[in-house]
């Protein structure tokens, strides 16, 4: 593999790392409704795990309000256990044809483990970003390439790890001040 390739794949996994802890984040409610908050949540349809946004609309008709329609009616229980066994404290009210979520307001404790939650899903980014550093290096070793470039490849590749890790920082800023602003 050649040097450009090498840069070019490292920055091809950083930009990976990055969207995979945006989609992580967006998980994370902040007191509104968000239907991706139900992304992580699978239901026990027919014996089979599936993806709640399989085997339903998931819609926001107020700020604070998540209204779930499923398109097999006999699956709402599932769904409603389903939605009680994610720990993302929902509590869903099922009115046999819909299944509607009120969002809580968020006191001030819930903010600051929300914020605890969102600093350790930004170290999981950065640790990612490091095994892709470290990775990289590793090919770096298999190349036959002149010292000169070499050192000139590995500080490349040290400059792009430090603006990712600086994306990070951002994001995390971006969602810490998003939960804790009142």
């Amino acid at each position: 593999m050649d040097s450009e390739m090498i840069i070019l794949e490292v920055t091809e996994n950083l930009d990976k790392a990055i969207e995979n802890l945006e989609k992580r984040l967006r998980t994370v409610r902040a007191g509104r409704a968000n239907p991706s908050s139900l992304d992580g949540i699978t239901v026990d349809y027919y014996g089979s795990m599936t993806p709640l946004k399989q085997l339903a609309t998931i819609s926001v008709p107020e700020a604070r309000q998540l209204l779930i329609k499923p398109f097999d009616k006999s699956c709402l229980s599932a769904i409603e256990k389903a939605i009680l066994a994610s720990n993302l404290g929902y509590t869903p009210g099922n009115d046999g044809e819909t299944i509607r979520i009120v969002i809580p307001e968020l006191t001030e404790e819930r903010r600051h483990e929300l914020a605890k939650q969102v600093k350790a899903l930004a170290e999981d980014g950065k640790v990612s970003i490091r095994n892709i550093r470290h990775d990289a290096l590793e090919s770096l070793k298999k190349c036959e390439l002149p010292e000169d470039i070499h050192k000139k490849m590995e500080k490349d590749i040290q400059d792009l790890v430090n603006d990712y890790n600086k994306k990070v920082e951002e994001k995390l800023k971006e969602k810490e001040n998003e939960l804790l602003t009142v």
